[in-house]
C-alpha cells in the first residue's frame, strides 16, 4: 500500500511538472511570436499568425518532451535517453578482431 501512494504521488509530481512547462513554453513562444510579428509584420492579421504560430511550436515542443519524459519512467531502463551509439565504431571494432 505504500508503494502505491508512493506512485501516486510521482505520477503527480510528473504532471505537475509537465504542466508547467507546457505553460513556460506556451508563453514564452507566444511573446517571441509576438515580438517577431511586431517586427516583420504591418498588417495585424499576420501578426496574430505569427502568434499563433509560436503557441503552437510552445506547445508541440512541450507535448514532445512530457511524453519522453513519461516513456522513460514507465521503461525499466533509462536507454531511451542515451544517445544512440555510432555504426562506424561497431564496424571498425568488428574488422579489426
Amino acid at each position: 500500500m505504500e508503494t502505491k501512494s508512493n506512485n501516486d504521488s510521482d505520477v503527480n509530481a510528473k504532471w505537475d511538472s509537465c504542466l508547467d512547462l507546457t505553460a513556460r513554453r506556451v508563453v514564452y513562444s507566444s511573446l517571441g511570436g509576438a515580438f517577431t510579428g511586431l517586427l516583420f509584420f504591418r498588417n495585424p492579421v499576420t501578426r496574430w499568425a505569427s502568434i499563433a504560430f509560436g503557441a503552437g511550436v510552445g506547445i508541440g515542443s512541450a507535448y514532445t518532451d512530457c511524453s519522453r519524459f513519461f516513456d522513460a519512467s514507465s521503461s525499466s531502463t533509462s536507454a531511451t535517453l542515451l544517445a544512440p551509439k555510432s555504426t562506424e565504431t561497431s564496424v571498425s571494432q568488428a574488422t579489426e578482431e
